[in-house]
């Protein structure tokens, strides 16, 4: 039984995930862990699952801590107390979506050996229940955003500049504009209010949804635009001019203020060339998409950041958890030396093309087996995460969604990315016919 994608486990409401397979994953969990704190986003199914996952962990014995509607990197530091965190959310995905998330106490979600052995325990049915006398106790805690905060303006200093910040009525609500305010900024607030159905934007954070901040920058002439995602475990950026800045942009930059030469840095395949030049003397781990397999490769290669295009950046001196809250406010400090357009001016420019095609699950073998035999002879072929080929002029890379029905399709080349786009694409959508 495969339940975990690239980040927890995730899908449409009484669908994917029921009540049913939340309460069997509670008790998958409480076989081996003796105590939790669980949180969840604003999602309207979100109190409805987190639930069915507390009568699992109690029925296991499992004692349980509720800490409440949080963002995710907010309960990942909970998590440090307990011996395992839950975190019920979606993230990016649209309202319908719904999922589980687990954590260790480091912050780091729970790896590949970690999530088989839940998928085999639900799988088998193999649950312990406990005597009635024995069953978990369950109690809420108030303070978690409280000390998140605390964290992070311990880690950051005093920054006085005009932020706007859109939350994507998404859980960020709940801390980032009160600690960018602690930190000395004006903030004005887009979507700050929680709500599930997520009626001003889709939750995810990128270019095309962020409009409605694009123009607030310009017309309340602030420094810096910051954006969230349902969990606000991503944080997105728009610079004092309007400009949407790429993910590969802000690796780019977030790698040259935290590492040293000779570091090392990890990010997923699906990441550009302009991080390799940009940070030059630093070296650039590889990794399958997702943060969980990033943190992974950060914790063995023992690297000082890393972080994946998508809106997701770790800094483990903080925590193994993508942290948007962290990523902003350090991202205001960094913006109060040098104006993000500066910043950006500064990087090299490759021409990138991403898009997602439609892709049924069952199909997802078949197309795969369609790419790597139709691109293998175009040049040097990983297959770490999906098929990319390097090839003299750039790159491909064809990855089936860990989460959603799709195949995920990015090129890049230093000239004619339409040709080598359309290549692959044209070879998955022929594939499905």
């Amino acid at each position: 039984m495969k339940l975990f994608g690239s980040s927890g486990i995730r899908g449409v409401t009484n669908k994917d995930i029921t009540v049913d397979l939340a309460l069997k994953v509670g008790m998958a969990l409480g076989r081996s862990k003796k105590s939790a704190v669980i949180g969840r986003d604003p999602r309207v199914a979100g109190e409805m699952i987190e639930h069915a996952v507390i009568s699992g962990l109690a029925s296991s014995g499992c004692r349980v801590v509720r800490v409440g509607l949080v963002t995710t990197p907010t309960l990942a530091y909970a998590a440090r107390d307990y011996d395992c965190g839950v975190m019920i959310t979606a993230s990016h995905n649209p309202a319908e979506y719904v999922g589980i998330k687990l954590w260790n106490p480091d912050g780091m979600a729970f790896d590949s050996k970690q999530q088989e052995d839940i998928e085999s325990i639900v799988e088998e049915e193999d649950f312990v229940k406990v005597r009635w006398d024995q069953a978990g106790v369950i109690t809420s805690y108030s303070n978690a955003v409280r000390d998140h905060m605390d964290m992070i303006l311990k880690n950051v200093g005093r920054v006085s500049m005009k932020v706007i910040l859109d939350c994507g009525c998404g859980a960020g609500g709940t801390i980032t504009p009160f600690l960018l305010r602690e930190m000395g900024c004006e903030v004005i607030t887009l979507n700050s209010q929680l709500d599930g159905h997520f009626p001003a934007r889709n939750p995810e954070p990128n270019e095309k949804n962020l409009e409605l901040l694009r123009k607030a920058v310009v017309e309340f002439g602030a420094r810096l635009g910051i954006a969230h995602d349902g969990d606000a475990d991503r944080m997105m950026a728009v610079d004092e001019k309007g400009n949407f800045v790429s993910g590969d942009e802000l690796l780019a930059i977030f790698g040259h203020y935290e590492c040293k030469g000779g570091t090392k840095v990890c990010v997923p395949v699906d990441t550009s060339l302009i991080v390799d030049d940009a940070l030059e003397g630093s070296e650039i781990v590889r990794t399958r998409v997702g943060d969980v397999y990033v943190a992974e490769e950060m914790k063995k290669h023992i690297t000082e950041f890393g972080g994946e295009p998508s809106g997701s950046w770790i800094f483990p001196r903080i925590s193994y958890c993508p942290d948007g809250i962290y990523a902003a406010a350090r991202l205001v400090e960094i913006v109060q030396e040098t104006k993000l357009s500066q910043l950006r001016e500064a990087l090299p420019q490759y021409p990138t093309l991403r898009g997602t095609i439609p892709c049924a699950d069952c199909d997802k073998e078949k197309v795969m087996e369609a790419v790597r035999s139709k691109l293998q002879p175009m040049g040097t072929v990983s297959d770490i995460d999906g098929i990319r080929v390097e090839m003299d002029n750039g790159w491909v890379l064809v990855r089936p969604s860990g989460t959603e029905p799709k195949v995920r399709v990015t090129a890049q080349a230093r000239d004619n990315v339409e040709k080598l786009y359309a290549l692959a694409e044209g070879i998955v959508k022929e594939s499905l016919k």
